[in-house]
């Protein structure tokens, strides 16, 4: 849908200038902007405005379409010519500098500001001042910057005609072509265009009676009118030379016209000279369009434009911009005819929109509905979803999507410290104050790890996590830490499996031992929790250590581990694993029971406490009583496992996790989602993520559709990105789902984009 842009003047150039008054609306809608201005006098330009038309235009005796014996020949044609032409340059620079007036800008910003240049605008002067209607306005460099505006001039005074009901079988447009006094002139030109029109037919009266005219008007509905021949105005009344004898004015066809408009008469054309008389007359009958020539027009240049307005009109571009595309091409004949593509303007009755010709055919398809055919969003969203979801499957989108799964997850509420799980972290103080012989290049001594398990396991803890690793045997100083290891139901220890692996602790029996390994995507962030795992050298466990902890954690409360379907099951929970296209992954390596981690939204996932700190009996004991303790290393010199997780930016700036940290997540995420019902995180099967992305489409083409405005088309599609957007995060924190995001947001935007200049290049057709 396009804009109407109405520009009133009222005053005069001499002394007063002119009062503006600025309308904008969208085409068929009231104005949503208004406001007032003021173009200072300006007498230098209509002076020089009438001294180049009548002396250096009218002088220069082109063969043109007025009455015989009117044009005063002189003078050397060249120079002439010439001449014309640095005049008509002066008159420009003089109409831009007034147009540049400082009290012009505020008018001519605020067109700027609220027009798009890929919006079709119609530039309507409104003015009964003859002088401004002379004026070549398609030389105010807006029209430059604009290039589907077109200005046309309008009366102050309209209202809408009363039309009677055109008959619905009508599927022709129907012209009436007066062919007047043609001598000098080649009008056979004229008639040969107009009998090759597409979907046109055409009634030609040649050189005829007034009563043959008057007959036609009263007794035919005709949607267009068209005119060519002599033609002048004398003084404000416009007159066309029918036949070599008669000539009439407008008030003689008053009658007959006016029943010509109540028919459904849209458009006369006037392809003849000095047709601003007859506008002006005209525009009382309320005539919806009109197109006329300023002055004097040349054979030649008449016949040209007729010619491109017609070919661009009948091919379907709107009425304004066939007419802009003509006038501009007539540039190409001002080397022998100045000023030619300043002749031809449309004369607007503002109450009425331009037809397309289309619309003169009456043809079922209109031209600009409102919503765009079911048909078209349709193919338009199948298309665009299907290339989307080929790309996808490539993995082009992956690090889009996972980096959009990062940021819903980091909008998640705190949920806080996991009220379960108890950290005990050896700091570097922690190693240091330990006697290095003692240590043996490890970051806890025997002794250390005696003192401490004694000290947890006097306050009964549920479970011990030793996220340590220590292959190397107990000294022999210390065999009740060996028997400790060995015996207690409740003490967890780490291996590494892979190549080179780390092996458990020789003490701790396979049954309680567990690996630590973690999965990186390729951006090497932790987004996936990996449960168990086949052939797991040099470990002797198939389950993870967090894995170990968890169930040990359930054991006590009667929730036995289960294996169903290939899956594994705690309780009512079923943990299914991810395969080879799973949410936002594309071809991943689906080894092991892997399965999608749900981080717990917390800046901190435990309370932690020091080695120093339980030795020295500085922590309050409650802390370990019935809850899972994970024992392990953040002191810098020992831990070199800083991993990044969807946490590492946003509101909780965790850059990085420790090791420890991360095997409390993942114990967190089991015993959540065994015990609190928090969902584990799902994703659809690759039909039902088509189906979404597809809705999303559709949902952007019915909004280009819609509206097919660049601005409330970006309001559209934006509020529908929000609503996506909003969508996920709710699937995400409510229900666990991972629906998806970038996909569908590329589909959205695309339908939109690719609808909204589709419907912008058929309505500029």
């Amino acid at each position: 849908m396009g804009k109407l842009v109405v520009l009133s003047l009222d005053g005069d150039s001499q002394q007063q200038g002119f009062q503006l008054r600025l309308e904008i609306a969208e085409e068929g809608s009231r104005a949503t902007l208004e406001m007032t201005g003021y173009l200072p006098a300006a007498s230098q330009l209509t002076t020089y405005l009438q001294y180049h038309w009548r002396e250096k235009y009218r002088s220069l005796g082109s063969p043109a379409r007025i009455q015989p014996g009117k044009i005063i020949y002189g003078g050397s044609i060249n120079q002439q010519l010439k001449e014309c032409r640095d005049s008509a340059h002066e008159l420009g620079n003089i109409l831009k500098r007034w147009l540049d007036s400082e009290q012009f800008r505020p008018i001519d910003k605020r067109l700027r500001e609220e027009l798009n240049p890929e919006e079709t605008i119609r530039v309507l002067i409104r003015t009964e001042n003859t002088q401004l209607q002379k004026l070549p306005w398609h030389l105010w460099d807006f029209f430059d910057r604009y290039p589907k505006a077109e200005v046309a001039l309008s009366g102050t005074q309209f209202k809408r005609p009363h039309q009677l009901p055109t008959p619905t079988s009508k599927s022709k447009v129907r012209i009436l072509a007066i062919l007047g006094h043609s001598a000098g002139i080649d009008i056979k030109a004229d008639r040969q265009l107009l009998e090759n029109l597409p979907n046109a037919e055409t009634v030609f009266l040649v050189e005829p009676k007034h009563h043959e005219i008057n007959d036609q008007l009263w007794e035919q509905a005709w949607d267009i009118i068209f005119f060519a021949g002599h033609s002048e105005t004398e003084g404000e009344t416009g007159r066309i030379y029918i036949n070599p004898t008669d000539s009439l004015t407008i008030d003689e066809l008053w009658y007959a016209l006016k029943k010509a408009v109540a028919q459904g008469l849209k458009l006369a054309i006037f392809n003849s000279c000095d047709g601003l008389g007859l506008a002006r007359k005209l525009h009382d009958l309320q005539i919806p369009q009109m197109i006329i020539m300023r002055e004097l027009v040349p054979d030649q240049v008449a016949q040209n434009f007729l010619k491109y307005f017609l070919k661009g009109f009948a091919n379907g571009k709107s009425l304004y911009l066939a007419a802009r595309e003509a006038r501009e091409r007539l540039q190409g004949l001002e080397r022998q005819f100045p000023c030619a593509s300043w002749l031809p303007v449309i004369y607007q009755n503002l109450a009425q929109e331009p037809p397309a010709w289309a619309d003169l055919c009456q043809e079922q398809e209109k031209r600009k509905p409102k919503w765009p055919s079911f048909q078209r969003v349709l193919l338009s969203s199948i298309v665009v979803t299907s290339l989307v979801m080929v790309v996808r499957s490539l993995g082009l989108f992956q690090p889009w999507e996972l980096q959009g799964f990062d940021q819903l997850m980091r909008l998640r509420p705190n949920e806080g410290p996991d009220p379960r799980l108890l950290l005990v972290t050896i700091t570097e103080k922690d190693v240091q104050s330990q006697p290095k012989e003692e240590r043996r290049a490890a970051s806890l001594s025997d002794r250390s790890l005696a003192k401490l398990l004694a000290k947890l396991e006097q306050y009964q803890p549920s479970a011990i996590g030793l996220d340590i690793y220590r292959e190397n045997p107990v000294a022999r100083e210390y065999q009740d830490l060996a028997t400790r290891m060995q015996t207690s139901d409740h003490l967890f220890a780490i291996c590494h499996y892979g190549d080179p692996g780390v092996p458990p602790p020789p003490e701790v029996p396979e049954v309680r031992q567990g690996f630590n390994n973690v999965l990186l995507d390729p951006d090497d962030i932790i987004r996936r929790h990996l449960l168990a795992v086949g052939s797991p050298s040099p470990c002797q466990s198939y389950y993870s250590f967090n894995f170990q902890l968890a169930t040990g954690y359930l054991a006590d409360q009667a929730i036995q581990l289960e294996v169903t379907e290939n899956y594994l099951k705690l309780g009512t929970t079923v943990f299914k694993t991810l395969e080879k296209d799973s949410g936002g992954y594309h071809n991943l390596k689906s080894g092991g029971h892997q399965i999608l981690l749900n981080y717990r939204a917390s800046d901190q996932i435990a309370e932690t406490v020091s080695l120093g700190e339980v030795l020295r009996d500085d922590f309050n004991a409650d802390l370990v009583r019935n809850r899972i303790v994970v024992i392990g290393t953040i002191a810098p010199s020992f831990n070199d496992d800083m991993w990044r997780t969807p946490y590492s930016g946003g509101q909780f700036s965790l850059k990085t996790m420790t090791g420890i940290e991360i095997q409390a997540h993942m114990i967190s995420h089991i015993l959540s989602a065994v015990l609190d019902n928090r969902p584990l995180i799902w994703w659809w099967s690759e039909p039902g993520e088509a189906l979404w992305i597809w809705c999303w489409a559709v949902v952007g083409g019915m909004v280009a559709g819609n509206f097919n405005v660049l601005r409330p088309v970006l309001l559209g599609t934006g509020t529908a990105l929000v609503v996506l957007y909003g969508s996920c995060w709710v699937l995400l924190i409510v229900t666990g789902g991972w629906v998806p995001l970038i996909p569908a947001t590329i589909a959205l935007v695309a339908t939109s984009v690719v609808l909204y200049f589709g419907l912008q290049s058929d309505q500029s057709n």
